[in-house]
């Protein structure tokens, strides 16, 4: 006879599950996010049914909606799949080798917009203050916003003119240099972060977010100025997994609008993000004559063939070629 008093566990729910599997494989916060939501949005598109008891038609239909009714981008309709052969593979352990089969959206091939130098110094020139600062770090090292955001004390190595990248695109790790015109801004942002570090270590709130076990491994770590950001939050915030109030580092937004406002200033029509940065940072690499070996390395680029694309860029009007009207 069952005891009353015995609690009744009720199984995980399945989305609780997908987030597990998740951090389970180390994804970050953001694709946790995504992830779900797709999950769910499928699930309610076929009337709350369990994945379980669909298959083939109606991951089809489901990505059929998204690019007939939806009108969603090819990278979108590509993020939902992914999502799904993740819900199947990873979460429900159901082998289903119709998902390898279907077919995925093709992303159109656009050329990235870069600006010139004339246009690059148009727009940071109206940027100051830490919007600037991190304006001229994507620019000057060619690094991608959110490792940008990501950038600690520990990786800005002063002596050998260098910044570490850690857990770039695809989890990887890696150098680029640091301009020798960002010394000074960047140490004198450092001093004022180390104001802000001890003010947070006076209240008790000095903790930072640590990727992975190293929380684990090194519990005095998360509290050390090492592995403090170099660009901050102006307020603490509760991280949505562990639950612990920490100050996290500065919103992406916030430059992305620092940004827009600049471009918009400068007279610019080019639809210029910060991501332009980087861009524009390999582009004018290759037209001082660096090699584009070198370029990818400093890119991150897994394949050359992914660094190729600036070549195309350099080639103006036809590859070079004069026009015979100009002749």
């Amino acid at each position: 006879m069952s005891n009353p008093n015995t609690p009744v566990i009720h199984p995980p729910k399945l989305l609780d599950l997908v987030r597990d599997r998740i951090c389970a494989k180390h994804y970050s916060i953001r694709t946790e996010t995504q992830y779900v939501q797709w999950v769910w949005r499928f699930i309610v598109f076929h009337g709350k049914r369990h994945p379980r008891d669909m298959g083939a038609q109606e991951v089809e239909a489901f990505l059929t909606h998204l690019a007939v009714e939806g009108n969603v981008a090819a990278s979108t309709q590509n993020q939902a799949l992914s999502a799904l052969l993740f819900l199947y593979k990873e979460v429900l352990g159901i082998d289903l080798p119709w998902l390898d089969d279907v077919t995925r959206a093709k992303r159109p091939q656009r050329l990235p917009v870069v600006l010139t130098r004339e246009e690059v110094r148009g727009v940071l020139d109206r940027m100051s203050g830490v919007y600037g600062l991190m304006a001229r770090l994507l620019y000057g090292t060619g690094m991608r916003l959110m490792e940008c955001m990501r950038l600690r004390v520990k990786d800005v190595d002063f002596a050998r003119g260098e910044i570490l990248i850690r857990d770039g695109k695809g989890g990887k790790d890696r150098v680029t240099l640091l301009p020798q015109s960002l010394v000074l801004p960047l140490q004198e942002q450092l001093r004022l972060r180390r104001v802000v570090f001890e003010d947070d270590v006076r209240v008790g709130k000095a903790t930072v977010y640590l990727p992975d076990a190293l929380a684990r491994k090194y519990p005095n770590a998360s509290t050390e100025w090492g592995w403090q950001y170099v660009f901050p939050s102006g307020s603490f915030s509760i991280d949505p997994r562990s639950g612990a109030e920490r100050r996290h580092h500065v919103d992406e937004k916030l430059l992305q609008r620092a940004m827009k406002k600049a471009v918009q200033a400068a007279g610019l029509v080019k639809p210029a993000t910060p991501h332009t940065l980087r861009h524009s940072f390999a582009t004018h690499l290759l037209e001082s004559g660096y090699d584009i070996r070198t370029v990818q390395e400093l890119l991150g680029h897994s394949d050359v063939s992914t660094t190729m694309i600036y070549t195309h860029v350099l080639n103006r009007g036809g590859r070079g070629v004069v026009s015979p009207l100009d002749r």
